[in-house]
């Protein structure tokens, strides 16, 4: 949904935060604005790589949508990347098919191959991984905004889905836990289809004792139906090229015009899991909840253009991508935020502070001073997946609760959790999330005492 997105501003604050001390005029009847301090979020992407395969969005030939091979032996050297990988890395995939009257009804197989280059077996293990159908696994439904979720038997699409179990530390049957590719061998990871009008999303965390060269690759099953195999792979590998059409190509960052196209990513990015604390300071221990009336937001995969005055861009930098995608990982799409709100209560009072998830007007420079909603939010999805939170019950033991959340642009979203914190004390409140693909940001976490 990252194709193209209207800027609300063409230029944004230098400022850390902005401290909104008073109401200010509704823009229009159809919005309206939350005059409150936006913070940037603390901490920062960790080194992980990620291979990135969401570009184009809609595949409807076969061919290679990213190879992370050396361009020498193949056809056409530029539709490869030269980048090996190792260690600990994941796959993140987001692919959708047409009907195409030519074919009929065959499938497009999305596959994944993976290739070790040198003189000694690589040993690869499967931490966890999912893929789903939109059709056969996780329909596109209608879902209350805010439903409350301990068992994961909520999701609409399959970036939903995938969402809800990773962050549940589920493994989809059928894959296995690892598996070793002999030296100069090959190994499909993943070789499913892909029917007409359908989409697939799949996430993959691995890790290897070795170098691996990766690609993500379609093409058309046999007519009675059965997926290619690993020659025919190969051969698409070394002798095919990119998948067109293309989508938009993005514009520079350093564009100043009202219509920026953002691109979809087709690369390495840098960055699996946004770790942080989240502080008054630096070198604080706890977050002071607000005044009573009050609150305060920390910005959640802000991107270039999209910053709420915070100046802060979380967009994942790209290690590898091809000239005419995303310059960054724009989107975030299958990465986790894991943050610690330690909340204290300073006051001689308890407190009832709550926590929501939010999505506000996309703005770079606070305009009107405020976060602004839509009274009326309608349109497609702008966020659709899982939220984890853990915070101590009455008892002081804190068990994780799920939530699945659905906003439109300018949605302001209901508190998750709703916290009595007494006087000169600490409540640690745990949020994680995997921004979920088909989702567009960015969102805000928001504190606010009652």
């Amino acid at each position: 949904m990252l194709s193209s997105v209207l800027s609300s501003t063409t230029s944004s604050l230098t400022l850390s935060s902005l401290l909104l001390a008073q109401a200010v005029p509704i823009a229009t009847a159809s919005e309206f604005v939350v005059p409150q301090e936006v913070r940037a979020l603390p901490g920062s992407l960790d080194q992980l790589p990620v291979l990135n395969s969401n570009s184009p969005e809609i595949i409807k030939s076969p061919g290679i949508l990213i190879s992370t091979f050396p361009g020498a032996g193949k056809r056409f050297s530029r539709a490869h990347l030269n980048y090996a990988l190792s260690g600990q890395f994941d796959i993140l995939a987001h692919h959708v098919t047409r009907i195409n009257s030519k074919r009929g009804n065959r499938s497009l197989y999305h596959g994944i191959l993976l290739h070790n280059p040198g003189s000694a077996p690589a040993r690869v293990r499967v931490i966890q991984a999912s893929s789903y159908l939109s059709s056969a696994h996780a329909p596109f439904v209608r879902l209350a905004d805010h439903i409350f979720d301990p068992y994961g038997r909520v999701f609409s699409g399959p970036g939903s889905r995938i969402a809800s179990d990773i962050l549940r530390g589920r493994g989809q049957r059928g894959w296995p836990r690892g598996f070793v590719i002999p030296p100069r061998q090959s190994y499909m990871v993943l070789n499913r289809p892909i029917p007409p009008s359908n989409s697939r999303a799949t996430w993959i965390r691995l890790q290897t004792n070795g170098k691996l060269y990766a690609a993500s690759m379609a093409q058309h099953g046999s007519p009675r139906y059965t997926a290619p195999t690993l020659i025919q792979w190969k051969r698409l590998l070394f002798k095919g090229g990119l998948i067109y059409p293309r989508d938009k190509a993005p514009s520079p960052l350093s564009f100043r015009g009202r219509r920026f196209i953002y691109g979809r990513v087709a690369g390495i990015s840098r960055g699996a899991e946004w770790r942080g604390k989240v502080t008054d300071q630096q070198n604080s221990a706890v977050l002071n909840v607000p005044n009573p009336g009050e609150a305060i937001s920390y910005v959640i995969n802000s991107l270039h253009r999209g910053t709420f005055g915070t100046g802060q861009i979380q967009s994942a930098p790209m290690l590898v991508r091809y000239a005419d995608t995303a310059y960054l990982a724009h989107g975030n799409y299958g990465i986790k935020y894991n943050l610690d709100f330690p909340l204290h209560n300073a006051t001689r009072r308890t407190q009832n502070v709550t926590l929501a998830l939010q999505t506000p007007l996309k703005e770079d420079r606070l305009s009107k001073r405020g976060l602004r909603f839509l009274r009326s939010p309608t349109g497609p999805a702008f966020f659709r997946g899982t939220v984890k939170l853990s915070f101590p019950n009455s008892l002081g033991t804190a068990r994780p609760q799920y939530f699945h959340l659905v906003q439109r642009r300018g949605q302001r979203g209901k508190p998750l959790v709703t916290l009595p914190i007494p006087p000169r004390e600490t409540k640690l409140v745990k949020v994680e999330l995997l921004y979920p693909p088909d989702s567009t940001p960015p969102q805000v976490l928001t504190i606010n005492t009652l």
